[in-house]
């Protein structure tokens, strides 16, 4: 969803650096995640990005005013997801940093959380911008 919000509002000066460097955060994120799934053991579900596909190409059929176009709607609800994904991702640093702190110490995971925590308060702005311009 980042890099398809990101790629949708590329040539907008208002959304897309802010965007592209949030995707690049998330990214980064996702790869730490895996360092993180390796050092504890656990593998990697082929069926859980699959149904998270399927789930955003769904997420694409909304009423946006529009049947193939990007709209202001579009954007409206693509950063409310981010914003949903993100808040998951950081309780996700927060809980292993409580429950795995020796393990994973050189994971930095409060750190992870405090980033998360800007993401969110750089893609709240972007989401009121974006709602003056859809609603």
């Amino acid at each position: 969803m980042a890099r398809r919000t990101k790629g949708s509002n590329e040539d907008d000066p208002d959304f897309g650096p802010p965007l592209a460097e949030i995707c690049a955060e998330i990214e980064a994120d996702r790869e730490t995640l895996k360092a993180v799934m390796d050092q504890l053991g656990i593998g990697q579900s082929k069926v859980k990005p699959l149904a998270a596909t399927v789930g955003e190409r769904l997420g694409r059929l909304k009423p946006n005013g529009q049947l193939l176009g990007y709209s202001p709607l579009s954007r409206l609800v693509e950063l409310e997801v981010l914003q949903i994904g993100v808040t998951g991702k950081r309780r996700l640093w927060r809980a292993l940093e409580h429950t795995h702190t020796e393990d994973l110490s050189n994971f930095e995971l409060g750190a992870h959380a405090e980033r998360a925590t800007e993401q969110l308060r750089r893609l709240e702005a972007l989401h009121l911008k974006a709602a003056a311009l859809a609603l």
